[in-house]
């Protein structure tokens, strides 16, 4: 038997069905071993090894396929095949083919990280756009390329907890990708029912998981290590950077799962604390090669692996999709009892804080009036909780400060609900007809505090003053589990959900979205970080809102010197994140912290101090004008960035037509039944057994069909309002859309493809006689080729046709010019079975030179290619041999030790290696092209 050279990329048959080889190795034997991903239906994407010794291999070879004459009324059997099989074609260039239709108002901006990304040889990106610009929707738009490209079969999403129902449905949705929800019951149900050494994370494709879920259990550890996605996507990254020198649990997660994944996608609008070494930690998850020092690195090496930008920065394409805020200061003079409690307050001298130093942090003191300008309440915990510890140490006369805390407690426990003047102000607020609060359902209220007692406080009161119902108001906190938040969220944004105000601790203020009802907002106490005040404030203030969001402080005047003095600084923090937001785009400028702790132990410091407010103000002017280098090195690294190019793919039908036409087709042997949809573009499919089992397979249980139909539309603006009403449904009903969305992507395809691909048999075509339109001597023939990289991924993927007249290759053609010409776009075109057997013949004796024409063909773009990437993959070598000398010479001079300098030293080689061979598997072509002959079109006559 002749040997065989296997290729990647090439077709094989093997126990009876197709498989393409994906790579080829020689074992120990001598023997070809075949790593291989099924093609054929019954085996669609699973990969499978074959040992070329133990099995019987035939190749699929195009001249060899059987040209069978279509019966078929309109030819439409023909039709639908050749349209299941170019709908499968694989974009090879670098840009948006997809993600731009996907059910969103979409924004020019938003294209530009995926294009970013795919001019990159891996898809590896931070997307760190500022609050409310739409990251999610980003990450979704790169997402839906990169499956188009069939290179996201597996996902894995990581997210906090409370954002995972948000983000889940967001991906549906908008672009139908289905991520099914993994928390820890879910994976203990998955693990109960498969074999002990089974991986839990290869039970479904697509997934979405809380970060502490998985750094919760060991075990996990293990089956992350020997699981492998497509893409892996990291929301509120910033969680998983390096601080310091202390690498936390989720970091040491983070930096495992960046190896487990060809293309990483990470999300934050908050990347870095502005400190070089904690940014370089996300860069070098991203690529571990870009940067050779973490404490020194320029724009160039950061180019292509994030974004950044701040609403004034795409002011120009978000005219009136982003309302300007109202921000008003309600302010209000303290009761005589607050100024009591104000007054022992200021005369307190606390024993605790005198040996306290400044690297200890804050003082105790100003710790308690934190909790006092949120409410009594607050304080009052804060007291219990401190004397309680230090009664364990002390007796009552042995320390001061212990009946000092007790004077002021007893003064607060002296304020009534009547008395306590913020909150009578907020009752004013809320009922002033000018501030016109309705209580209506599409007028919800969104209250912040950061103290849990006064968010409890202010729930209970506000029932009772307001005269609402209990379920009318609701809390929101860390202290509750993600199912619990989830539902509360859900809730908020559902019409028909009793709830009208959410008094919310900052648990609710990381990446939710809270505006589908609610445009108001009202800070009860006043952060002390830029960053909270940035975080809540994007809940309303975001991508989407459709009314000018309304954003209230609720400020105390006192006639106590050091209480008027603090609230002053308080006030300048308030007033200069407006100013910044609009100058400088990220108000965390000002303090030049970027972490919440840091930015509050500069407030600290001024209060601690005794800084006058001017001071203060000055000190953020300044940080307004200081030149911060990590913004400018994001900024830079994509200045040149240009304008993202979408181009529109070319298919026989419409997507709502396809699938019409197909459910058509298929109910002459099967039951498939399908209505349009009266008052909308779309349809209704009855979900069969076989249909309801494949999309059970692909589909979270929340968006499968409830009943036996599934409802489509094509209509963009149609389903995201249907989005937004199925938010607000019943409580009774779910809260996923009725109607999804139909487009390229949606799983419903993959089903409707695959039974499209069995109207002719393997190693067959069809043949069709056209009348009128082409010639009786002219026949054009069909043909799809790719031609492979090392990895079997395609670099080049055509559809064309080659046209022959008197059993002579004339020339080839692209689809449209072979569709225009012979009229096959037309869905009635008539099917006279006008084909003989000698003409049926006459074509399959062409087959061997439309093979050799179609290879000629193709080799114009394989040498096309050749030329454009050689220089570039050339380049590309030579920059990772620069970066390994650096990276060398850095790791060696942080090493005196000739066996630690050996150990980094090949450490750095085996990084390169990987790389190195990864690049040039990648951007290598392969001159091993698979052609496939998939339809030929003969003129006949009557």
């Amino acid at each position: 038997m002749l040997a065989v050279d296997y290729a990647p990329g090439m077709r094989t048959i093997i126990r009876d069905e197709e498989w393409m080889v994906k790579k080829v190795e020689r074992n120990n034997m001598g023997n070809d071993v075949l790593y291989c991903i099924g093609v054929s239906p019954l085996v669609k994407d699973r990969e499978v090894i074959f040992l070329t010794d133990l099995e019987k291999i035939s190749i699929v070879n195009p001249k060899d396929v059987q040209l069978v004459a279509d019966g078929s009324s309109f030819f439409r059997r023909t039709q639908l095949y050749l349209e299941s099989q170019w709908r499968q074609q694989i974009p090879t260039d670098t840009d948006l083919h997809i993600g731009d239709q996907a059910a969103m108002d979409l924004m020019p901006y938003q294209l530009e990280p995926a294009q970013i990304a795919l001019k990159r040889p891996r898809q590896r990106i931070l997307i760190a756009d500022a609050v409310g610009l739409g990251k999610t929707l980003e990450a979704g738009i790169l997402m839906s390329e990169l499956i188009a490209r069939g290179k996201g079969r597996r996902i894995l999403v990581v997210t906090v907890k409370s954002m995972m129902t948000q983000f889940q449905k967001e991906m549906w949705n908008r672009f139908t990708i289905p991520l099914v929800r993994l928390d820890s019951k879910k994976i203990h149900d998955i693990r109960a029912k498969l074999p002990s050494n089974y991986n839990p994370f290869s039970y479904y494709d697509k997934t979405i998981v809380s970060i502490d879920t998985l750094k919760r259990d060991v075990e996990y550890r293990t089956h992350l290590e020997k699981a492998y996605w497509d893409i892996i996507v990291i929301d509120e990254a910033q969680n998983v950077a390096e601080r310091g020198d202390h690498q936390a649990q989720r970091s040491r997660l983070a930096k495992l799962l960046a190896d487990r994944s060809d293309t990483m996608i990470m999300l934050s609008a908050t990347p870095h604390d502005g400190r070089a070494k904690s940014f370089a930690s996300l860069m070098n998850m991203l690529d571990p090669t870009a940067i050779v020092n973490p404490e020194d690195y320029t724009k160039d090496d950061i180019k292509g692996l994030c974004v950044r930008r701040f609403k004034k920065d795409v002011k120009d394409q978000v005219s009136g999709s982003f309302l300007e805020r109202r921000i008003e200061l309600e302010r209000c003079f303290a009761s005589p009892k607050e100024e009591h409690a104000f007054d022992i307050f200021s005369e307190m001298q606390l024993q605790m804080d005198l040996s306290k130093t400044k690297a200890q942090g804050q003082l105790f003191k100003t710790s308690l009036e934190k909790s006092l300008f949120s409410s009594p309440a607050a304080c009052i915990k804060s007291i219990d909780a401190r004397l309680k510890k230090l009664r364990k140490k002390y007796s009552d006369n042995e320390i001061k400060d212990i009946n000092a805390l007790e004077e002021l407690k007893a003064a607060l426990e002296e304020i009534q609900p009547s008395d306590f003047s913020r909150y009578q102000k907020l009752l004013l607020l809320l009922r002033d007809p000018e501030y016109a609060w309705t209580a209506e359902t599409d007028d919800r209220l969104v209250i912040f505090t950061e103290r849990i007692e006064t968010m409890k406080y202010l729930a209970a009161r506000l029932r009772e003053d307001l005269n609402l119902p209990a379920d009318a108001i609701q809390e929101i906190s860390g202290a509750m589990s993600d199912a619990e938040q989830q539902e509360i969220v859900e809730n908020f944004g559902r019409k028909e959900a009793p709830v009208r105000v959410l008094v919310a601790s900052d648990v609710a203020s990381e990446g939710l979205n809270l505006h589908y009802l609610s445009h108001r907002m009202i800070h009860f106490d006043i952060p002390w970080s830029l960053m909270v005040f940035q975080q809540r404030n994007g809940r309303i203030d975001r991508y989407g809102q459709k009314k000018r969001p309304d954003i209230r402080y609720m400020m105390i005047e006192s006639r106590n010197k050091r209480i008027k003095g603090d609230m002053r600084i308080i006030e300048i923090l308030i007033t200069k994140e407006e100013q910044a937001l609009k100058n400088i785009g990220d108000p965390a400028f000002l303090l030049g912290k970027f972490s919440i702790e840091d930015e509050e132990l500069v407030v600290s410091d001024a209060i601690e101090g005794g800084s006058d407010a001017d001071a203060f103000a000055k000190t953020l002017d300044s940080g307004e004008e200081e030149f911060d280098p990590l913004e400018a090195l994001m900024a830079a690294s994509t200045e040149d960035a240009e304008p993202a190019k979408v181009k529109k793919d070319e298919t026989l039908f419409s997507d709502i037509d396809y699938l019409y036409l197909s459910m058509g087709y298929l109910n002459q042997s099967e039951s498939h039944p399908v209505e349009r949809l009266q008052s909308v573009s779309g349809l209704e499919v009855t979900v069969t057994p076989d249909m309801r089992k494949r999309l059970k397979a692909l589909l979270p249980d929340e968006a499968m069909p409830q009943g036996d139909y599934l409802r489509l539309s094509d209509d963009k603006e149609f389903c995201m309002t249907e989005m937004k009403r199925s938010m607000q449904n019943n409580m009774a009903e779910t809260a996923w859309p009725k109607v999804q969305y139909l487009w390229k992507l949606h799983p419903l395809f993959s089903w409707v493809n695959d039974k499209g691909g069995l109207l002719y048999g393997r190693g067959e075509a069809p043949i069709v006689g056209i009348l009128e339109r082409m010639k009786p001597n002219e026949t054009i023939f069909v043909v799809t080729g790719s031609i492979p990289n090392k990895r079997s991924t395609p670099l080049v993927d055509e559809w064309f046709a080659l046209s022959f007249e008197n059993g002579k290759y004339v020339k080839s053609l692209s689809m449209n010019e072979m569709l225009t010409h012979t009229g096959f776009r037309n869905t009635k075109i008539p099917n006279g079975n006008s084909l003989t057997e000698e003409e049926i013949r006459e074509a399959q004796d062409l087959l061997p030179d439309v093979v050799e024409q179609a290879k000629k063909y193709l080799n114009g773009y394989y040498q096309s290619y050749q030329n454009r990437i050689n220089p570039l993959l050339d380049e590309e070598i030579d920059k990772l041999a620069e970066l390994e000398a650096r990276h060398k010479d850095y790791q060696l001079s942080l090493f005196e030790s000739e066996r630690k300098k050996s150990e980094q030293e090949r450490m750095v080689d085996e990084l390169f290696n990987k790389f190195t061979t990864w690049v040039t598997d990648t951007m290598s072509i392969q001159n091993n092209p698979y052609i496939r002959i998939i339809a030929v079109m003969k003129g006949v006559s009557r």
